[in-house]
Parts: structure tokens; sequence; C-alpha cells
């Protein structure tokens, strides 16, 4: 076996060690085996709610053990398949073998950026606010360029997307939009997009033809479910209804349904029209605020724990995360890692894992970036 090989195969190894190790893996055996008794109980649904948790529990655990035990046969099965080859002298097998190492090699490396995904919300469902900046229709035009790719994002990863509200520009593009994006791990993979995204391009709007500096902003809070309290006191807020916006015509609402509430002492304001029921969109917006009070309790609990460190900046309002330049060269370029891309049409297109990936890395083991060096 070729000495690149033999390294390979010591990483995976030491890898699906400490994959077990987190998943602390003879609790979760036995985690599984109740489950999978109490989802065969007659009356495991009379409780939908409790009943989904469970499953999805069940799910979690089946699909991590299940991909650690096929990791170790995998790698298992390859080495075997290189040693028969070279005693046969097969150099076809011995290739295809390695070939198969590497690919495990991409997917345990995939496995441990999923294993920084531990945090308390990082396993819920997450909200997704983008705002346009200053310059109108060019700015306007770019969050909803920006709001497209998260939606393609999502649907790549196999989650579902629900626009909440939008406030359209009067051109052209969004003003400010809020979607919901259920998943697995939706908010873990989301929460570092929070910030100032940067476009360079040719505007289109630009009858001369000028190179155009746009910015938008993107905001990412977790969906709390029934199992975390979060008390607002109602004295504390101001609740108003008005007309849904629309892009005209049969789209606009003619009833004060869109809800928008302001909690006072934070200065935090949500807001949903996406239903006609005034009461189903009240009722969003006040989870979207108990999300957004959840949100910004685990931003004081993160800042205190590392305020000595510089990355605790990487989460907030008025902080560039990224720049996407498309004049008069090509480039994607995360100012926080150094990662960048030179297809930033695939990027916009959703392809933003290599950037999640590296900043998840980056908020748990820190490091820094001179950003200007990065621009």
């Amino acid at each position: 076996m070729r000495a690149e090989i033999e390294t390979m195969t010591s990483e995976i190894k030491q890898a699906i060690d400490l994959l077990r190790r987190h998943l602390d893996w003879d609790s979760s055996l036995k985690r599984l085996d109740v489950l999978n008794a109490q989802s065969e109980n007659p009356n495991f649904w009379d409780d939908a709610a409790a009943a989904q948790k469970l499953m999805r529990e069940r799910q979690f655990l089946e699909s991590a053990i299940d991909g650690i035990r096929k990791l170790e046969t995998g790698l298992q099965d390859n080495i075997d398949l290189i040693a028969m080859g070279e005693e046969e002298g097969d150099q076809s097998v011995v290739v295809e073998a390695e070939s198969e190492i590497k690919a495990l090699k991409a997917d345990v490396d995939k496995r441990q950026i999923e294993m920084l995904l531990s945090g308390e919300a990082d396993k819920f469902d997450t909200y997704v606010e983008v705002h346009s900046g200053a310059g109108g229709t060019e700015s306007q035009d770019w969050a909803a360029m920006l709001l497209r790719m998260y939606m393609r994002w999502a649907e790549r990863a196999g989650m579902k997307v629900e626009l909440l509200e939008t406030h359209y520009g009067e051109e052209a593009g969004i003003k400010s939009a809020t979607v919901q994006i259920k998943g697995h791990n939706a908010y873990g993979w989301m929460k570092t997009e929070s910030g100032v995204h940067r476009l360079v391009r040719i505007s289109p709007y630009d009858s001369q033809a000028k190179r155009h500096t746009s910015f938008a902003s993107v905001w990412v809070y977790p969906v709390v479910d029934e199992t975390i309290e979060v008390e607002v006191n109602e004295s504390e807020v101001r609740i108003d209804t008005y007309r849904a916006s629309g892009s005209g015509g049969q789209h606009v609402n003619t009833t004060d349904s869109a809800v928008r509430i302001t909690h006072i002492p934070s200065g935090i304001v949500v807001q949903c029209q996406n239903e006609r029921s005034q009461h189903k969109n009240r009722a969003t917006a006040w989870d979207m605020l108990r999300a957004r009070l959840y949100e910004a309790e685990l931003q004081r609990r993160e800042e205190a724990a590392n305020k000595e460190e510089a990355s605790k900046t990487d989460i907030g309002w008025g902080h560039q995360i990224r720049s996407y330049v498309l004049q008069p060269y090509q480039m994607v370029k995360d100012l926080r890692t150094g990662v960048q891309s030179t297809a930033p049409q695939d990027v916009l297109d959703g392809k933003i894992d290599e950037f999640m990936e590296a900043a998840l890395a980056h908020r748990v083991h820190g490091g820094s970036v001179d950003v200007a060096d990065a621009e």
C-alpha cells in the first residue's frame, strides 16, 4: 500500500473513532433500541407532537449509526481489496480501491464538520431575514439574489422553504424578506451566514454600464420548539396590523392581515404576512419574536464565553462577511476564513457548502484572517 493511502487510512480510522466517541456509541445504540420499541407501541401516535419529536431523534441516531458503520465497512473492504490486488498483481483492483478510500476520506471529513453542529439550537429549523442596504433598486435586486441563493441551497440540501413575508422594491428586487427553512440542523448550517454581504458588478440598471457596489444584510435565528421557554411580557410589545404588500394585482391583500410586532426593550421587530388570516400571521409573528429573543440570548452566552476572541464579531448586523465580485473579475471570497471561489454563478445558485463548513470550523477553532488581505 502506498504511503499516501496508508496515511489516509490512518486518518480515517482516527476520525471514525472520534465520531464514535462524539456520538457516545454504546449509549446511542441503547437509546435507538428504546426508540424502536416505543415506535412499535400501538398508542405511539396518540400524542402526535411527542411522537414526531421522538421519530426525529430516532431518524438522527439511525442515520448517524448507519453512517459510521458504512465508513468502517467501506474502509475495511477496500483495505482487503488492495491487499488482494497486490497479492494477485491486479493493479486495476488496487487503483479502484484507493479511489474508494479517497472518497471515504472526503465523506469522513464532511461528517467531522457536521460534528461541529452540536450547539444548543443547531438542530432547529431556522428563520432567515434578508434586508437590502442603501442604494435603491441596485441593492434591492442584490437582496433578491441573496434570498434566491439561500432558497436554492435549502432545496439542494433537501430542506423545505416557506416564505413568510416580502416587501418588494418599487422597480425590482426586495426591500426585505423572511423565510423559514425546515430541515435537520438548518440553523446550525445557516447561522454563519448572518452579516453583511457585498456585491460588485456592472449594474443592469445603469444605462452607462458603470460598476456598482451593493450591500445586503442577512440575519439568521432559530425556530424554537415547545421545549424552549422564552418569556415575553405583553406590556413590552407593540402590535401593528397592515395591508400585506405584493407584486401587484391579485397578489395584494385587501384586508389588514399582515402583522408586525415590536419588542420595545430590545428594539427587535418581526413581521409576517404569509397567511390571509391575521390570526395565523399573529401566531407566526409571536413565534418569530420568541425565536429572535432566544437567539439574542444565545449570542450573549457566546460572547461571554469568547470575549477574548476576535471571532465573536462574526455574527451580527454591520459586519461584512463575504464579497461577491462579478466584474471586473469573477470571485467570491469569505473575509473571515479566506475561502474563495472563482465560480460566483454557482455560489449564487446555492453552492455555498464550502463557505459554511469553513465558517463553522472557524467559529469553533478560532483563527483570524487579515481583512485587508482578504479584500
